[in-house]
């Protein structure tokens, strides 16, 4: 964990302004996925929308580690990874709207967001599609001889896939530089891990590929950061591929048309004890760096970035029908 008290008074507001930077992402990650689920209910969003509410803290945390030449592929569960990476709110909350001015043109939606500035690749629908490209885009770098890491989220649903056995492998043969970000919210859609996996401890499986992995409490923002940190420093020192198994839990449904069925509101209300922004939000406070204020404010400009992504997407265009074949039949002729 770090320690944000103990230090020199150089090293003091750096901390500080990290530590309060950490908080305000998380939260808007939250609120913008509150409105999200807002603006699905009234019908502005269509398709289907996955919430990363409850997981915040390892976006959040993990993607401090990152270098922007650095390479990051997410599920279909992105939202946050988009936001922190730095993707603009207004382009994302414009893809959701289908708008041209989103970061995939209005085509993808939810699942498929993607900005090359950013190097920011997906958004994945199919479970685990995203390892392979993960693989692909590390391999890449590898023979480029460009020092680089490539971060690859995924939930605990794609262990069961065979890419994801295919990829551990040849990322250790070949010691390719992968960061395997494993998002374990206990349940795959709507089925527990344990219903899937005769092996619930996913690093066992990991490390069977001989890659270095170790569990992380993915409800501490902190302790998400430091891992991260940790395994990218191995990374790119050439050790091969890391695995880090992140261990959180959706206060939401799997997706808007989701039932949860599945689970009881016992054991939702049991994990919203540990919902990683209350949790910092106490820790900050007993280390002296937030305050009702100080939260007010970080929430009015939250709630204000939010809101300039809806004015952008509520003003946004749709693409012209006659360039529904755009990007999908080459304009090229033979000659």
């Amino acid at each position: 964990m770090t320690a944000i008290t103990s230090i020199t008074a150089a090293q003091a507001q750096p901390q500080r302004e990290h530590a309060l930077d950490l908080f305000r992402q998380m939260v808007l990650i939250r609120r913008f996925e509150e409105k999200c689920a807002e603006l699905y209910r009234a019908g502005k969003i269509h398709g289907f929308v996955h919430l990363y509410i409850g997981e915040e803290a390892i976006a959040a945390g993990a993607m401090q580690a990152l270098a922007p030449d650095d390479a990051v592929v997410a599920t279909y569960r992105e939202h946050g990874h988009a936001l922190v990476r730095g993707v603009p709110a207004p382009a994302v909350m414009a893809e959701l709207y289908g708008k041209q001015e989103g970061c995939s043109r209005g085509r993808g939606g939810s699942m498929h967001l993607f900005d090359a500035a950013t190097r920011f690749y997906g958004g994945n629908a199919i479970v685990g599609g995203g390892l392979p490209l993960a693989v692909g885009l590390a391999l890449a770098d590898r023979l480029a001889r460009r020092p680089r890491v490539t971060a690859c989220f995924f939930g605990e649903g794609a262990v069961a896939e065979g890419e994801f056995h295919e990829c551990l492998n040849l990322s250790a043969l070949w010691k390719l530089p992968v960061l395997f970000f494993c998002e374990n919210n206990l349940y795959a859609m709507g089925t527990a891990l344990g219903r899937s996996e005769s092996e619930t401890d996913l690093c066992l499986k990991a490390s069977s590929y001989e890659i270095p992995a170790w569990p992380v409490d993915g409800m501490d923002v902190e302790a998400c950061e430091d891992a991260a940190r940790r395994a990218a420093a191995e990374v790119r020192g050439g050790g091969g591929p890391v695995f880090l198994e992140f261990r959180t839990y959706r206060f939401r449904a799997h997706s808007m048309f989701d039932p949860q069925l599945y689970r009881t509101k016992q054991e939702i209300d049991e994990w919203k004890k540990r919902d990683p922004i209350l949790i910092y939000d106490g820790r900050l406070r007993e280390s002296g760096l937030l305050d009702d204020d100080r939260l007010k404010r970080i929430e009015d400009g939250v709630a204000a970035e939010v809101q300039k992504a809806v004015d952008f997407a509520e003003a946004g265009t749709w693409e012209p029908v006659e360039d529904l074949t755009r990007f999908v039949y080459s304009e090229r002729t033979r000659t």
